[in-house]
């Protein structure tokens, strides 16, 4: 009689459950992220939609272009940016919801050329870029916009070289875009941040930029304004918890 008495209870919890289940699972979360989080968000976001049940739709570009695709309507609910600038173009406009943004990871910047080759570079003041490159040319993000082009003008103007890289700039719409100019051997050598060298088997690390030649790489997160909806809240600080900590830094990405 007492199995009989609970067991109407157990299936009206097991079918809440369900019910439950099938809600969240309704629930479509859209990621605007740098494309140089690719990998680390990917696997991120496979773990996130097991243990959550949301579904994650990324989309991967420069900083920029996302920024200015959530000012013109985009419905993404999330952006992570490579930089704080773009971040701090969004904040201005006040399309971030409040209390939500937060610094979350660092990187480096690297010199990488074709796995063949076997240039190496101490990237001092006055070191010979022309050198390094010969008839070619040396591939970034475009430092008009692309973030990593922006850190990548920093340093080569710190160490006096920004003068000869100038003109034989190839700018790159991204940091992938870059890093791809490079693995298929179409320049010599290109700048990217470190993580997105270690995720390449065509490349390889042919120099470091110091860390004080450029400012800090920061990666901000945060919900776009109007979208601050449970599974966003959920998303941010999956994030910040053990297992995404884990995937960033096996990937290279310093943690804030």
């Amino acid at each position: 009689m007492k199995l009989a008495r609970l067991l109407p209870t157990r299936l009206l919890s097991a079918l809440a459950l369900s019910l439950v289940a099938s809600a969240v699972h309704a629930d479509t979360l859209v990621v605007f992220a740098a494309a140089s989080l690719t990998n680390a968000l990917q696997d991120i976001g496979k773990t996130f939609q097991t243990h959550s049940g949301h579904t994650v739709k990324f989309s991967f570009a420069a900083s920029s272009a996302l920024a200015r695709q959530i000012e013109a309507g985009a419905q993404a609910q999330v952006f992570l940016s490579a930089d704080e600038q773009w971040m701090d173009y969004l904040a201005e406009r006040k399309l971030l919801a409040a209390g939500t943004r937060t610094d979350l990871l660092g990187n480096s910047l690297v010199l990488v050329t074709p796995i063949d080759s076997k240039a190496s570079v101490t990237l001092k003041p006055g070191f010979d870029l022309a050198a390094l490159l010969g008839d070619g040319r040396l591939a970034t993000g475009d430092p008009a916009h692309v973030p990593v082009g922006k850190y990548a003008k920093d340093a080569l103007t710190k160490l006096g070289a920004w003068q000869a890289a100038e003109p034989r700039l190839v700018r790159a719409d991204s940091v992938r875009a870059a890093l791809v100019l490079v693995e298929r051997g179409e320049v010599p050598a290109g700048i990217v941040y470190a993580t997105d060298a270690a995720v390449s088997p065509k490349v390889r690390v042919a120099g470091v930029f110091p860390a004080d030649t450029h400012a800090p790489i920061t990666y901000p997160a945060a919900i776009v304004a109007g979208q601050d909806t449970p599974a966003a809240r959920a998303f941010m600080q999956w994030l910040r918890g053990n297992e995404s900590t884990a995937v960033f830094t096996r990937y290279g990405f310093s943690i804030k």
